[in-house]
């Protein structure tokens, strides 16, 4: 009697690898972006909180102004959670997740903050993560302070 054995090397179907790299901002390059958003709405005239978040959703950098209530750190962080989750700037969710929308379950979510002032941050199209401001009188004050602090760093994300 014979037996044959056959040993066919495994790997993946997809051809996927086992390890995957992705692009994060450098905590230095998180703080900066905190920084011009900040400066951007002191002079607004605006006391806020911004928080840098990772592309998961985790902080990095959170700077609270003097003045800014104590709830903007929180809602800050929010923003930017929100955000990176569902890749979508928060301002943008706001119409899409009202009552009667197709989306509308979004605002009841754990953790979604749907105001405006969450915007991504990307590098080469890629979302590496987001800025949140919250402080600011309405939502496109603070979007505007977390696009000027994208900006004092967008020459480094162009790569």
């Amino acid at each position: 009697m014979m037996i044959c054995l056959t040993l066919i090397a495994c790997r993946p179907a997809s051809g996927q690898e086992a390890l995957v790299t992705y692009r994060s901002l450098s905590p230095e390059t998180a703080l900066e972006i905190a920084r011009a958003a900040l400066e951007d709405c002191r002079k607004r005239g605006f006391q806020v909180a911004v928080a840098v978040v990772d592309r998961f959703g985790q902080t990095q950098v959170m700077l609270r102004d003097r003045f800014a209530g104590p709830h903007t750190p929180a809602t800050a962080a929010g923003k930017g959670w929100t955000a990176v989750s569902f890749r979508t700037n928060t301002t943008d969710l706001i119409g899409i997740s009202g009552p009667g929308m197709p989306q509308a379950g979004l605002r009841d979510l754990p953790g979604a903050v749907i105001l405006g002032g969450g915007v991504r941050v990307e590098a080469a199209g890629v979302t590496v993560g987001a800025v949140g401001v919250s402080g600011a009188p309405g939502g496109d004050a603070d979007d505007a302070c977390a696009k000027a602090g994208i900006a004092a760093v967008q020459d480094k994300l162009d790569f």
